[in-house]
């Protein structure tokens, strides 16, 4: 039966050769099936993810326990449990400011590549998953050919990017990328790291994943994919997550919260976190350990749209005056590590502790037979629990899923910022949220910082960028072509409106995803209106825009110093300028690159008004903006 559906698909000649020699050809039936070869067999209920390895010998890369509410994977290696940065190279001679596999590793990829077809010839079982990058309405036809006792991965992407059953299959589906996943190489060539090479052909994208953490290849290697085509078509994949806002009064407001990995953006979909007595916590004095607190007696109703993926194809667009949108997944990739003890997310805990069906978790603490408790997560060594425990959810499982596509009131981007005070100056001096003029956004865009303490990938120190629009990790292409898609987005779509959010601190207060949350609940209870000028005050940094001179929620006013940093005792008007000094010099360095013949000439004038130290004003001047 898999031999006639795969009659259905037309195959590059490599991988016919390499299906001729396969012994057996799996073509999922449904869902049940993929959860089935992620342990081994239906009555299975632990398996070892293991290769041999030339030199040595028999390798075990993960396991996977069958739990009460799904497949629990754990990674032997600690470094395979976050999505190393800098995995991605390219192997083509098409344009590109990412490394080549040919300068990394100073020889061709294609002796690689015929080694690699060659291995997975030889295995007794492969399994061929067909799937739709992107969705099934605006998507792109694509394959993964995986070993079948990665059973596992498969079954990931097909619940992050769907996948299409055996018996579905439409005649002539052409893929325009293909997975090709083989663990083995990353000990034999790669010195143990994760590597993802994208072998951008003319007639098929071909993604070689040398790893089995889904990150770099079954979710970002498909956004790369993603931003190969859309580089092509003229439109962009924004890094981001989308919730539409129903306010206690029923007015709406929709929000896209854009940012680097860590960045807020699942957060942004979950309703506000409480204490067990019902209070908020604003935030925790790092020098005093005073807690302030806020009350919020009727919380906004929230419909999330995205979660880290927003396609953003003409097809939607439909004339609008503001940015539309439209989920590029079928499922979330949600990391649990702020889930430390029960009762601090009701909402992930009861989707993930009673789920509609078995979900796939991973780096999470698994027993065969038990429920998989997710605020139990693997340790990396005793006493430090995995910062990057997560779940593959289901969009179709989350309450309230909204499919269409989207118009956005909003586009908030979030920073993770270090505490700043006297004694310890740093950029974390962005109050509770910022507006921003747009040529202003659009810079903020190309930098995206990384920021502090990132969960998400592997750690690395002092102030870095994830680059253009936060998704730069994940493009093949250049960076100028990215920028100037994302300026004419800007420019094209005027009715949308431009914050800057931190978490985790603001001054010398612990925050977390806080500032976000306030927020999503205050902008939506004001609708549509604009901010008075008397309402806004221009902030010390220029690069922060307008700052709030008040904000109320529910009757409430929150410190000024929560709003303008400098005016919080614990960091006063010279740490907050040394912070502002970090920020700047961060800018100008990182814009240097986006200098180019080939940049937009308004975009040379916005990055030359930074270069410059411009002023608030003269962003202004350079696109207009709706306050």
């Amino acid at each position: 039966m898999s031999l006639q559906a795969l009659k259905k698909i037309v195959l590059p000649e490599e991988l016919e050769k390499i299906l001729e020699h396969c012994k057996d050809i799996i073509v999922p039936d449904n869902r049940d099936h993929l959860l089935d070869l992620a342990l081994g067999g239906k009555e299975q209920k632990s398996l070892e993810v293991a290769y041999y390895v030339p030199g040595n010998g028999r390798v075990i890369e993960a396991t996977v326990v069958k739990c009460k509410n799904g497949a629990v994977v754990n990674y032997q290696d600690p470094y395979m449990r976050r999505r190393d940065p800098d995995c991605m190279v390219v192997a083509d001679q098409g344009e590109t400011d990412k490394p080549r596999y040919s300068d990394v590793y100073g020889e061709d990829f294609k002796p690689l590549r015929t080694l690699t077809f060659d291995w997975l010839k030889e295995q007794e079982s492969l399994i061929v998953m067909p799937f739709m990058s992107g969705g099934n309405e605006l998507g792109y036809p694509s394959l993964l050919v995986s070993p079948s006792n990665a059973g596992f991965f498969a079954a990931g992407l097909a619940d992050l990017q769907g996948f299409i059953p055996k018996a579905e299959i439409p005649e002539g589906f052409t893929p325009k990328a293909i997975i090709y996943l083989a663990p083995p190489f990353r000990h034999t060539h790669f010195s143990g790291r994760q590597v993802v090479v994208h072998n951008r052909l003319e007639n098929v994208h071909e993604l070689f994943s040398y790893n089995l953490y889904p990150g770099p290849s079954a979710k970002k290697g498909i956004y790369g994919v993603l931003l190969t085509i859309g580089e092509l078509e003229g439109w962009v994949t924004l890094h981001s997550s989308t919730v539409r806002v129903i306010t206690p009064y029923e007015n709406v407001l929709t929000v896209m919260h854009e940012g680097a990995s860590g960045g807020g953006k699942s957060e942004m979909i979950e309703p506000i976190h409480r204490e067990m007595d019902d209070r908020i916590v604003l935030g925790k004095n790092l020098v005093t350990g005073e807690k302030l607190y806020l009350e919020l007696k009727e919380t906004c109703e929230l419909e999330p749209v995205t979660d880290d993926m927003a396609l953003c194809h003409p097809a939607v667009q439909n004339g609008s005056n503001k940015l539309v949108i439209k989920d590029a997944e079928q499922g979330w990739f949600l990391r649990l590590n702020h889930i430390t003890e029960y009762g601090t997310s009701p909402l992930y805990e009861k989707l993930c502790i009673h789920p509609k069906e078995p979900l796939i978790f991973l780096n999470i603490d698994g027993v065969p037979d038990s429920t998989c408790l997710i605020w139990e997560h693997t340790m990396d060594e005793p006493g430090k629990p995995c910062p990057n425990p997560r779940v593959i959810m289901p969009r179709r499982f989350v309450p309230n899923i909204v499919s269409d596509a989207v118009e956005i009131d909003i586009r908030s981007f979030g920073v993770r910022t270090p505490p700043c005070h006297k004694e310890s100056p740093t950029y974390g001096i962005i109050g509770m949220f910022h507006i921003l003029p747009p040529a202003l956004a659009w810079l903020w865009r190309l930098v995206a910082p990384r920021g502090h303490d990132n969960p998400s990938i592997i750690t690395s120190e002092g102030m870095s960028s994830e680059g253009v629009g936060s998704y730069w990790p994940f493009a093949t292409g250049r960076m100028v072509d990215q920028a100037n898609l994302l300026l004419e987005q800007i420019t094209n779509t005027p009715g949308t409106r431009y914050i800057l959010v931190p978490n985790q601190n603001i001054g010398a207060y612990k925050v977390g995803f806080m500032p976000q949350w306030i927020a999503r609940e205050y902008l939506a209870r004001r609708g549509s209106a604009k901010f008075r000028q008397d309402q806004l005050v221009e902030s010390r940094c220029d690069l922060l825009g307008y700052s709030l001179e008040t904000l109320k929620v529910d009757g409430t006013y929150l410190p000024k110093g929560f709003l303008q940093v400098q005016y919080q005792p614990e960091v006063g008007k010279e740490a907050y300028d040394k912070g502002a000094e970090i920020l700047g010099k961060f800018f100008k360095k990182e814009l240097e690159q986006f200098i180019s013949p080939d940049l937009n000439p308004l975009g040379k004038k916005i990055i030359e008004c930074c270069m410059n130290n411009g002023k608030l004003k003269d962003y202004e001047e350079l696109i207009p903006m709706r306050i």
